[in-house]
């Protein structure tokens, strides 16, 4: 295919995005009211390296069949996709703890997310300060 004829095809739209954090936590909570309570966020207060930061998340639950842990979601605030990860969880995960590292473009607010089996979900949000971004638009 010529130069030419490359940069006359048209332009394919790609899928939406949400509009942000505000409008992915909205879609997790789906008209739900959050309940402050029972998570525990483990990550350090200053990272000097948005690359790479450690986080671990801890959600209080029963873990039985009938009354568990689904889902534990990671949102940032400003990141350029709002949903840093999301984790599902079964009846027979054991205890509802997740870690990873997350990439983090600036100082801003971390949201974690825990839907149960009931219907109900947890809120837990903490501070993170970092030195280093990463993840910026268009790299």
């Amino acid at each position: 295919m010529r130069r030419r004829t490359l940069l006359a095809l048209p332009l394919i739209p790609l899928p939406a995005r949400a509009e942000g954090f505000a409008a992915e936590e909205a879609a997790i909570l789906a008209g739900r009211m959050p309940l402050a309570a029972g998570i525990a966020i483990e990550m350090p207060v200053l990272s000097e390296n948005g690359n790479s930061v450690d986080i671990a998340i801890r959600v209080e639950s029963p873990s039985t069949r009938e009354d568990h842990v689904t889902a534990i979601h990671i949102l940032s605030e400003k990141n350029p996709v709002p949903r840093v990860a999301s984790f599902t969880l079964g009846p027979r995960s054991g205890r509802a703890e997740v870690a990873t590292r997350i990439r983090l473009a600036t100082t801003q607010t971390i949201l974690v997310l825990a839907e149960t089996s009931r219907g109900q979900v947890h809120r837990a949000a903490r501070e993170v300060i970092v030195i280093l971004g990463a993840c910026v638009d268009g790299g």
